[in-house]
C-alpha cells in the first residue's frame, strides 16, 4: 500500500506580480463586498484571506479533494486523478478537473496554469512546496491526521474548507449524515449479535517475498469509527501519532488471540496479499480468526483517511460483513 502518507495568503503585491507574469488577473476592486471577505486559521497557524468564498479551488491531497466533492465543490485540479478515481468511490468526482500531478510532488506550472482561488492542502506537504504555491494563490493547509481525535479532525477539515468555500450548510449535512449512519450501523450490529466484537483491520503489501501488514489501531481513524460502532480494537500494537498505523508480520497476528475478526482493505490495481500470498502460509492457516472464517475483504474505493462519505461507505462495509 505505497499509497500514502499522505501530504497562508497570497499578499497584493505577490497577487499583481503574479498577474504580471500572465499567471492570474488582476483582481476587480469593486469585486467581493466586505461581508463577503473571508479570514482563516489554518493548521500551520497562518492567515488565509479571501475577497469572496473560493470557487476555483485545487485539492493537492484526497481527502481534501473528498471534502470538496462532498460540499458541492468541484476541484479545478487534483492530485492524481487516476489514484481518486480508484481509492476513494464514496465522492466521485463530478468534473474532469487537471491532474495536478502527485499528491507529494505536484507540479506548480499546471496549478498555475488553472488560476485558482484557493489550492487546499494538507500538513503533509514539504514547506517548499507549500511556500511556492503560496506564490500562486492562497494556500489553505489541514492537519493531515491525528492518532488524538481522527473523528474531530475530520469534521475540522470538513468545517474550514466549508467556510471557505462557503459551504456550511453542506457541511453540517454531511456530518449528520454520518452520525446518522454510526447509529444505524451501531445498531445492527447489536441486533445481529455481533456488538462489541473484537475487530483487527488491516491491510497488506508484499515486497521482497515478504508480507507486511499494516495495522490500523485504535488511534486510526477507522478504529475511532469501529469504537464509535460498538466494536473494539483487537490491536495490541501502538500506532503512529498521526495516522494510528503500525506494521507487523504474519507471526505477528499470533498475538490478536481468540474471538477477533478480522477485515481488510485491497484494491483491484494491487495483489490481494492475503488470499495470494498467504495462502499457503503455515502461520496464516493456524490463525484462530483464519480458521473461523472470520476474514473478510471489505470491497475496493474505501479511503481509509476520507472524509464522512468514506466512513459512512466503511461503515456500510464493516456492518454487511460482520452481520452477515
Amino acid at each position: 500500500m505505497r499509497r500514502l502518507l499522505l501530504t497562508a495568503a497570497a499578499s497584493t503585491a505577490a497577487a499583481l506580480a503574479l498577474s504580471a507574469c500572465g499567471t492570474s488577473e488582476p483582481a476587480d476592486p469593486k469585486a467581493g463586498s466586505a461581508s463577503e471577505r473571508i479570514t482563516l486559521t489554518d493548521a500551520s497557524g497562518g492567515t488565509v484571506r479571501l475577497d469572496r468564498p473560493a470557487t476555483k479551488v485545487v485539492g493537492t491531497e484526497w481527502n481534501v479533494v473528498e471534502s470538496l466533492v462532498t460540499l458541492g465543490v468541484d476541484p479545478v485540479g487534483v492530485a492524481d486523478v487516476k489514484g481518486y478515481t480508484a481509492w476513494d468511490t464514496a465522492a466521485p468526482l463530478k468534473n474532469a478537473p487537471k491532474d495536478i500531478g502527485t499528491r507529494g510532488e505536484p507540479s506548480m506550472d499546471t496549478i498555475a496554469g488553472l488560476t485558482p482561488d484557493l489550492i487546499v492542502t494538507t500538513t503533509d506537504l514539504s514547506a517548499s512546496a507549500v511556500k511556492q504555491m503560496k506564490k500562486i494563490a492562497p494556500v489553505l493547509q489541514v492537519r493531515s491526521a491525528d492518532g488524538a481525535d481522527q473523528l474531530g479532525q475530520m469534521n475540522k477539515t470538513l468545517d474550514v474548507i466549508a467556510e471557505a468555500t462557503g459551504t456550511q450548510d453542506e457541511a453540517e449535512a454531511a456530518k449528520t449524515s454520518y452520525e446518522t449512519k454510526i447509529e444505524a450501523g451501531r445498531k445492527a450490529l447489536k441486533d445481529a449479535g455481533a456488538g462489541g466484537s473484537k475487530i483487527a483491520f488491516a491491510d497488506g503489501y508484499s515486497a521482497s517475498n515478504q508480507v507486511s501488514v499494516r495495522a490500523y489501531t485504535a488511534g486510526s481513524q477507522v478504529g475511532a469509527v469501529n469504537e464509535a460502532l460498538g466494536l473494539k480494537n483487537a490491536w495490541k500494537l501502538k500506532g503512529d501519532k498521526d495516522y494510528g498505523l503500525a506494521t507487523t508480520d504474519v507471526e505477528g497476528l499470533t498475538g490478536l488471540g481468540k474471538d477477533v475478526r478480522f477485515a481488510y482493505i485491497g484494491n483491484k490495481s494491487e495483489t490481494d496479499v492475503f488470499t495470494k500470498d498467504l495462502a499457503g502460509n503455515s502461520v496464516w492457516k493456524s490463525l484462530p480468526f483464519v480458521k473461523a472464517g472470520e476474514v473478510h475483504r471489505l470491497h475496493d474505493g474505501i479511503w481509509m483517511f476520507g472524509g464522512p462519505k468514506s466512513m459512512e461507505q466503511y461503515v456500510d462495509a464493516v456492518v454487511t460483513a460482520l452481520t452477515k
